[in-house]
Protein backbone atom coordinates (compact mmCIF):
# COMPACT_ATOMS: atom_id res chain seq x y z
CA UNK A 1 0.00 0.00 0.00
CA UNK A 2 2.85 2.40 0.84
CA UNK A 3 4.46 1.78 -2.56
CA UNK A 4 1.15 2.32 -4.33
CA UNK A 5 0.65 5.61 -2.49
CA UNK A 6 4.13 6.76 -3.48
CA UNK A 7 3.43 5.95 -7.14
CA UNK A 8 0.21 7.96 -6.98
CA UNK A 9 2.04 10.92 -5.44
CA UNK A 10 4.78 10.79 -8.07
CA UNK A 11 2.28 10.79 -10.92
CA UNK A 12 0.40 13.65 -9.26
CA UNK A 13 3.59 15.70 -9.15
CA UNK A 14 4.33 14.91 -12.81
CA UNK A 15 0.83 15.84 -13.90
CA UNK A 16 0.73 19.10 -11.99
CA UNK A 17 4.23 20.15 -12.99
CA UNK A 18 3.12 20.25 -16.61
CA UNK A 19 0.77 23.07 -15.66
CA UNK A 20 3.34 24.94 -13.57
CA UNK A 21 1.42 24.20 -10.38
CA UNK A 22 2.94 24.73 -6.95
CA UNK A 23 2.86 21.58 -4.83
CA UNK A 24 4.58 20.85 -1.54
CA UNK A 25 5.46 17.44 -0.11
CA UNK A 26 7.64 18.50 2.80
CA UNK A 27 9.06 21.37 0.76
CA UNK A 28 10.72 19.13 -1.84
CA UNK A 29 8.62 20.07 -4.88
CA UNK A 30 7.55 23.53 -3.75
CA UNK A 31 8.25 26.75 -5.58
CA UNK A 32 7.06 30.20 -4.68
CA UNK A 33 7.70 31.46 -8.23
CA UNK A 34 5.40 30.59 -11.10
CA UNK A 35 6.46 30.90 -14.74
CA UNK A 36 5.18 34.48 -15.13
CA UNK A 37 7.05 35.48 -11.96
CA UNK A 38 10.25 33.95 -13.30
CA UNK A 39 9.79 35.67 -16.63
CA UNK A 40 9.29 39.08 -15.02
CA UNK A 41 12.51 38.66 -13.03
CA UNK A 42 14.34 37.43 -16.13
CA UNK A 43 13.03 40.38 -18.14
CA UNK A 44 14.24 42.80 -15.46
CA UNK A 45 17.66 41.13 -15.54
CA UNK A 46 17.80 41.41 -19.33
CA UNK A 47 16.97 45.11 -19.23
CA UNK A 48 19.81 45.70 -16.79
CA UNK A 49 22.43 43.36 -18.25
CA UNK A 50 21.48 43.26 -21.95
CA UNK A 51 21.90 40.35 -24.37
CA UNK A 52 25.30 38.82 -25.12
CA UNK A 53 26.89 38.94 -28.57
CA UNK A 54 29.70 36.50 -29.36
CA UNK A 55 32.15 37.12 -32.20
CA UNK A 56 33.51 34.44 -34.50
CA UNK A 57 36.53 35.38 -36.59
CA UNK A 58 35.50 32.80 -39.22
CA UNK A 59 32.22 31.83 -40.86
CA UNK A 60 32.51 28.32 -39.39
CA UNK A 61 32.00 27.85 -35.68
CA UNK A 62 30.68 25.30 -33.19
CA UNK A 63 28.46 25.44 -30.11
CA UNK A 64 28.16 22.51 -27.71
CA UNK A 65 24.76 21.79 -26.16
CA UNK A 66 23.86 19.48 -23.26
CA UNK A 67 21.05 18.95 -20.81
CA UNK A 68 20.17 17.14 -17.61
CA UNK A 69 23.51 17.09 -15.81
CA UNK A 70 21.69 16.63 -12.46
CA UNK A 71 24.70 17.69 -10.38
CA UNK A 72 25.72 16.18 -7.60
CA UNK A 73 28.30 14.40 -9.63
CA UNK A 74 30.44 16.41 -12.02
CA UNK A 75 32.43 13.78 -13.95
CA UNK A 76 30.48 14.08 -17.21
CA UNK A 77 29.97 17.81 -16.69
CA UNK A 78 33.73 18.32 -16.44
CA UNK A 79 34.29 16.28 -19.61
CA UNK A 80 31.73 18.42 -21.42
CA UNK A 81 33.22 21.70 -20.16
CA UNK A 82 36.77 20.63 -21.03
CA UNK A 83 35.61 19.74 -24.54
CA UNK A 84 34.04 23.18 -24.87
CA UNK A 85 37.40 24.80 -24.26
CA UNK A 86 38.76 23.60 -27.60
CA UNK A 87 39.39 26.49 -29.95
CA UNK A 88 36.77 25.50 -32.53
CA UNK A 89 33.98 25.80 -29.92
CA UNK A 90 32.54 29.27 -29.42
CA UNK A 91 30.34 28.57 -26.38
CA UNK A 92 28.29 25.93 -24.61
CA UNK A 93 24.63 25.75 -23.62
CA UNK A 94 22.96 23.62 -20.93
CA UNK A 95 19.20 23.46 -21.35
CA UNK A 96 18.14 22.78 -17.77
CA UNK A 97 18.04 20.19 -15.00
CA UNK A 98 21.54 21.28 -14.14
CA UNK A 99 20.92 20.20 -10.52
CA UNK A 100 17.98 19.03 -8.42
CA UNK A 101 17.21 22.37 -6.81
CA UNK A 102 19.27 22.13 -3.65
CA UNK A 103 21.53 25.09 -2.97
CA UNK A 104 24.58 22.98 -2.17
CA UNK A 105 24.33 21.30 -5.58
CA UNK A 106 23.91 24.67 -7.29
CA UNK A 107 27.16 25.72 -5.61
CA UNK A 108 28.98 22.59 -6.83
CA UNK A 109 27.73 23.30 -10.34
CA UNK A 110 28.67 26.99 -10.16
CA UNK A 111 32.20 26.14 -8.99
CA UNK A 112 32.64 23.77 -11.95
CA UNK A 113 31.90 26.50 -14.50
CA UNK A 114 34.75 28.27 -16.31
CA UNK A 115 35.24 32.01 -16.43
CA UNK A 116 32.62 33.34 -18.84
CA UNK A 117 35.08 35.77 -20.38
CA UNK A 118 37.30 32.85 -21.42
CA UNK A 119 34.66 30.23 -22.26
CA UNK A 120 31.15 31.66 -22.73
CA UNK A 121 28.20 29.59 -21.56
CA UNK A 122 24.42 29.94 -21.42
CA UNK A 123 22.16 28.23 -18.88
CA UNK A 124 18.44 27.58 -18.63
CA UNK A 125 16.24 26.21 -15.88
CA UNK A 126 14.56 22.79 -15.87
CA UNK A 127 11.89 21.22 -13.72
CA UNK A 128 14.41 19.62 -11.33
CA UNK A 129 16.14 22.96 -10.86
CA UNK A 130 12.88 24.33 -9.43
CA UNK A 131 12.75 21.75 -6.63
CA UNK A 132 13.45 23.05 -3.11
CA UNK A 133 12.42 26.51 -4.34
CA UNK A 134 15.53 26.38 -6.52
CA UNK A 135 14.62 29.37 -8.72
CA UNK A 136 15.88 31.68 -5.98
CA UNK A 137 19.34 30.14 -6.19
CA UNK A 138 19.37 29.92 -10.00
CA UNK A 139 18.51 33.62 -10.26
CA UNK A 140 21.03 34.58 -7.57
CA UNK A 141 23.88 32.72 -9.31
CA UNK A 142 23.00 32.99 -13.02
CA UNK A 143 20.28 35.59 -13.54
CA UNK A 144 17.84 35.33 -16.43
CA UNK A 145 16.47 32.05 -17.78
CA UNK A 146 14.62 33.69 -20.71
CA UNK A 147 16.87 35.58 -23.11
CA UNK A 148 18.69 35.34 -26.39
CA UNK A 149 22.31 35.61 -27.45
CA UNK A 150 23.73 36.27 -30.89
CA UNK A 151 26.80 35.28 -32.86
CA UNK A 152 28.47 37.71 -35.26
CA UNK A 153 30.65 36.22 -37.98
CA UNK A 154 32.53 38.28 -40.60
CA UNK A 155 29.52 38.11 -42.95
CA UNK A 156 26.48 36.98 -40.95
CA UNK A 157 24.60 37.05 -37.66
CA UNK A 158 22.81 34.13 -35.94
CA UNK A 159 20.34 34.25 -33.03
CA UNK A 160 19.87 31.69 -30.24
CA UNK A 161 16.75 31.97 -28.08
CA UNK A 162 16.69 30.41 -24.59
CA UNK A 163 13.31 29.63 -23.02
CA UNK A 164 12.15 28.78 -19.50
CA UNK A 165 9.98 25.67 -19.83
CA UNK A 166 10.92 24.27 -16.42
CA UNK A 167 7.31 24.27 -15.24
CA UNK A 168 6.04 22.57 -18.41
CA UNK A 169 4.66 25.80 -19.89
CA UNK A 170 6.05 29.09 -21.21
CA UNK A 171 3.18 31.06 -19.71
CA UNK A 172 1.47 34.00 -21.35
CA UNK A 173 4.11 36.67 -20.75
CA UNK A 174 7.05 34.63 -22.00
CA UNK A 175 5.07 33.48 -25.03
CA UNK A 176 4.31 37.08 -25.98
CA UNK A 177 8.01 37.95 -25.54
CA UNK A 178 8.95 35.07 -27.85
CA UNK A 179 6.45 36.21 -30.47
CA UNK A 180 7.87 39.74 -30.34
CA UNK A 181 11.47 38.53 -30.67
CA UNK A 182 10.64 36.40 -33.70
CA UNK A 183 8.54 39.13 -35.30
CA UNK A 184 10.99 41.98 -34.73
CA UNK A 185 14.40 40.27 -34.71
CA UNK A 186 14.31 37.07 -36.76
CA UNK A 187 14.62 38.76 -40.17
CA UNK A 188 17.95 40.28 -39.09
CA UNK A 189 19.64 36.89 -38.71
CA UNK A 190 20.80 34.10 -40.99
CA UNK A 191 20.01 31.23 -38.58
CA UNK A 192 17.65 30.94 -35.62
CA UNK A 193 17.86 28.25 -32.92
CA UNK A 194 15.50 27.85 -29.96
CA UNK A 195 16.44 26.03 -26.74
CA UNK A 196 13.87 24.50 -24.37
CA UNK A 197 14.24 22.16 -21.42
CA UNK A 198 10.97 20.29 -21.95
CA UNK A 199 10.89 18.32 -25.21
CA UNK A 200 7.89 18.95 -27.46
CA UNK A 201 7.48 15.46 -28.94
CA UNK A 202 7.12 12.02 -27.35
CA UNK A 203 9.10 9.47 -29.36
CA UNK A 204 8.78 6.74 -26.71
CA UNK A 205 6.67 5.74 -23.73
CA UNK A 206 7.82 7.86 -20.79
CA UNK A 207 6.63 9.28 -17.49
CA UNK A 208 8.27 12.65 -18.10
CA UNK A 209 6.01 15.69 -18.24
CA UNK A 210 4.31 16.71 -21.45
CA UNK A 211 4.08 20.30 -22.68
CA UNK A 212 0.64 21.83 -22.96
CA UNK A 213 -0.99 20.78 -26.23
CA UNK A 214 -2.67 24.18 -26.61
CA UNK A 215 0.74 25.83 -26.31
CA UNK A 216 2.27 23.55 -28.94
CA UNK A 217 -0.57 24.48 -31.27
CA UNK A 218 0.81 28.04 -31.09
CA UNK A 219 4.54 27.27 -30.98
CA UNK A 220 4.88 24.84 -33.88
CA UNK A 221 3.26 27.15 -36.47
CA UNK A 222 5.14 30.10 -34.94
CA UNK A 223 8.48 28.36 -35.50
CA UNK A 224 7.49 27.37 -39.04
CA UNK A 225 6.33 30.86 -40.00
CA UNK A 226 9.50 32.46 -38.65
CA UNK A 227 11.90 29.94 -40.22
CA UNK A 228 13.35 28.60 -36.98
CA UNK A 229 16.09 26.24 -38.12
CA UNK A 230 16.35 24.09 -35.04
CA UNK A 231 14.79 23.52 -31.61
CA UNK A 232 17.09 21.75 -29.14
CA UNK A 233 15.59 20.18 -26.00
CA UNK A 234 16.42 17.92 -23.07
CA UNK A 235 14.26 16.44 -20.30
CA UNK A 236 13.59 12.97 -21.75
CA UNK A 237 17.15 11.56 -21.37
CA UNK A 238 16.92 9.64 -24.68
CA UNK A 239 17.86 11.38 -27.89
CA UNK A 240 15.46 11.69 -30.81
CA UNK A 241 15.20 13.70 -34.02
CA UNK A 242 11.93 15.00 -35.47
CA UNK A 243 11.40 17.13 -38.55
CA UNK A 244 8.45 19.45 -39.01
CA UNK A 245 8.71 21.54 -42.15
CA UNK A 246 12.13 23.17 -42.21
CA UNK A 247 12.55 22.97 -38.42
CA UNK A 248 14.60 20.16 -36.90
CA UNK A 249 13.66 19.19 -33.35
CA UNK A 250 16.43 17.52 -31.35
CA UNK A 251 15.81 15.83 -27.99
CA UNK A 252 19.09 15.08 -26.23
CA UNK A 253 20.38 12.34 -23.98
CA UNK A 254 21.24 13.28 -20.41
CA UNK A 255 24.69 14.46 -19.33
CA UNK A 256 24.08 12.91 -15.90
CA UNK A 257 26.81 10.77 -14.33
CA UNK A 258 26.15 7.05 -14.31
CA UNK A 259 23.87 6.78 -17.34
CA UNK A 260 25.00 4.53 -20.17
CA UNK A 261 23.92 6.86 -22.97
CA UNK A 262 25.43 10.11 -21.68
CA UNK A 263 26.08 12.48 -24.58
CA UNK A 264 25.83 16.05 -25.83
CA UNK A 265 25.23 17.75 -29.16
CA UNK A 266 27.90 19.37 -31.28
CA UNK A 267 26.23 22.08 -33.35
CA UNK A 268 28.26 23.07 -36.41
CA UNK A 269 27.46 26.30 -38.24
CA UNK A 270 28.91 27.22 -41.63
CA UNK A 271 28.05 28.88 -44.92
CA UNK A 272 26.48 25.57 -45.98
CA UNK A 273 24.01 25.60 -43.08
CA UNK A 274 23.66 24.02 -39.64
CA UNK A 275 24.66 20.44 -38.86
CA UNK A 276 24.58 18.49 -35.60
CA UNK A 277 26.20 15.40 -34.14
CA UNK A 278 25.46 13.49 -30.93
CA UNK A 279 28.78 13.04 -29.12
CA UNK A 280 28.85 10.08 -26.72
CA UNK A 281 30.78 10.44 -23.46
CA UNK A 282 32.88 7.31 -22.93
Amino acid sequence: MANQLMIVLIYLVVALSACDKTIDFGGVFSSTYRVDDRFEQSDAWNQTHGFKTLTSTTEDYQILVAGDSHVGGTENLNIFINESKKSENLAFVIVGDIVTGQKEDYLVFKNALPDFADYPYFLMIGNHDLYFDGWKTFYEYFGSSTYYFTVQTPQHKDIYICLDSGGGTLGGKQLEWLKDVLKNERANYRNCVVFSHVNFFRDRHTGSTNPLVTELEVLLPLFAENRVNMVIMGHDHVHAVDQLGMTTYLTMDALKDGVSNASYVQLKVSEEGMRYEFKVIE
